[in-house]
């Protein structure tokens, strides 16, 4: 059963585990079960999920039940007026705070397509040096950054952060694999370390300010433990 941040007659969040889709894909026609058909059985209504979370990001997932509501919500995120709030860690020391503009294309399979403006911003939280050897290093260093995209392009957060060289710990898309093997054999991670943990924004139907958080999962807290970095978080 999905857990379910949030419900009024208008929307209604859930946090998305790792691994599940959003919905059908002929990318991924092997997989039987997404969070719309699952959501939809457990509440016996209709919804229409308002944006996207990759199928390995755990975290926040808004829906509605109004095509109406889908329509002024969608307004609201390409009109920026939705803040967004992701948790990562990354490889390597980040620097403390930094903006990452970097166009996209939003399919990268299509060498001709027009790469589309794309900004990230985040701010590093907390930092560890490891005394294990990755490649040719014989540390490993890893950075706890809380990332506010201001654009919703495919795959944004985990390409901005492959460009600077700070890939996403466990991606295995655009990871760095000799890392993604390590925290794997010595911890036995196999979750990518990306979380949408916020998101806000003006109620359209009752001018509130709608604030959606969702905890972190159990892997996540795993690597809180390990690292020492629970304090980071509050």
């Amino acid at each position: 059963m999905l857990k379910i941040l949030f419900e009024d007659e208008y929307y209604i969040a859930i946090h998305k585990p790792n691994g599940l889709l959003v919905h059908r894909t002929s990318i991924a026609e092997e997989r039987t079960e997404f969070a719309l058909q699952l959501l939809r059985n457990q509440i016996n209504k209709r919804v229409y999920p308002v944006h996207r979370l990759d199928r390995p990001t755990s975290g926040i997932l808004l829906f509605t039940t109004q095509k109406t509501v889908l329509q002024e919500t969608m307004q609201l995120f390409q009109q920026k007026e939705v803040q967004k709030e992701y948790l990562a860690v990354v490889r390597g020391y980040t620097p403390d705070q930094q903006t990452i503009d970097h166009p996209i294309k939003k399919d990268i399979t299509k060498l001709n397509a027009e790469p589309k403006p794309a900004i990230t911003d985040y701010s590093r939280l907390a930092q560890i040096e490891l005394p294990i050897p990755v490649g040719r290093y014989q540390t490993a260093r890893y950075s706890l950054v809380k990332v506010k995209p201001e654009t919703g392009r495919m795959h944004q957060i985990r390409r901005h952060f492959k460009h600077i060289s700070h890939h996403i710990l466990a991606d295995k898309t655009y990871g760095d694999w000799r890392h993604n093997k390590m925290v794997l054999e010595e911890y036995g991670w196999k979750s990518m370390f990306l979380h949408a943990s916020k998101l806000q924004f003006e109620h359209p139907h009752t001018g509130k300010q709608l604030v959606i958080e969702a905890p972190i999962t159990e892997e996540w807290q795993a690597m809180l433990d390990t690292f020492n970095w629970n304090a980071a978080l509050g």
